[in-house]
């Protein structure tokens, strides 16, 4: 299968919520792109080797790395620069990234486009821990307008009203290898526990227990 006869892109990193999104759509029958973009976070390798251990095997053996990590090059955020644990501090603010949403979406959308695939799948949520301005409800649905009037993408965000445990709850019904994701913003190898993003997932699983 070409790639031009896929349904569509996912964007995915490894994480709990983008690989959920994968079960969900194979369950559904619909054909995807696995796109992983490298913007230049310091844990690139380990999210990108985690993608051949969680997404479905067909998906894991067509994953498409598309490195745009000049973007970001040389930026203080400590998603790029990885922070000594032992010795930093870092607060919410120093994750901050600009624009790494609106980037990351209208990068999958110009991929689909180019290679005429219609829509583009991403598995953003309601964070109780997102701070960032392309982070809303509001921004999401205003993007998704102005891709689809301006280029006929479809962004496609299913998970965009439920909560991380609620995602969660339904990767292991989809059978969806949760364990193995990995999605911490402060270590590039041993997730941290207290990043936001580790806090979040954590707090989920305590509560599914």
């Amino acid at each position: 299968m070409t790639q031009q006869e896929f349904e569509s892109v996912l964007l995915c990193s490894g994480g709990l919520d983008s690989t959920t999104l994968a079960y969900w759509l194979r369950e559904r029958g619909v054909s995807f792109v696995p796109l992983f973009l490298d913007y230049g976070q310091h844990c690139a390798h380990t999210e990108r080797s985690r993608l051949a251990r969680v997404l479905p095997e067909d998906a894991a053996s067509r994953v498409v790395t598309v490195d745009v990590s000049d973007v970001y090059r040389g930026t203080e955020s400590r998603l790029i620069s990885e922070p000594n644990l032992w010795h930093e501090e870092v607060e919410d603010k120093d994750l901050y990234l600009p624009y790494r949403n609106l980037f990351m979406l209208t990068a999958g959308a110009a991929y689909a486009q180019a290679r005429g695939i219609g829509k583009v799948y991403a598995a953003f949520i309601n964070s109780s821990h997102a701070r960032e301005i392309d982070c809303s409800a509001a921004f999401f649905n205003s993007l998704g307008d102005l891709l689809k009037d301006y280029g006929a993408i479809e962004i496609e965000m299913p998970f965009r009203e439920m909560s991380k445990k609620e995602v969660a709850q339904l990767g292991i019904s989809l059978g969806a290898p949760i364990a193995l994701t990995f999605s911490c913003q402060l270590s590039s190898s041993t997730p941290c526990g207290a990043c936001p993003n580790c806090v979040e997932r954590l707090d989920a699983l305590a509560d599914l227990a």
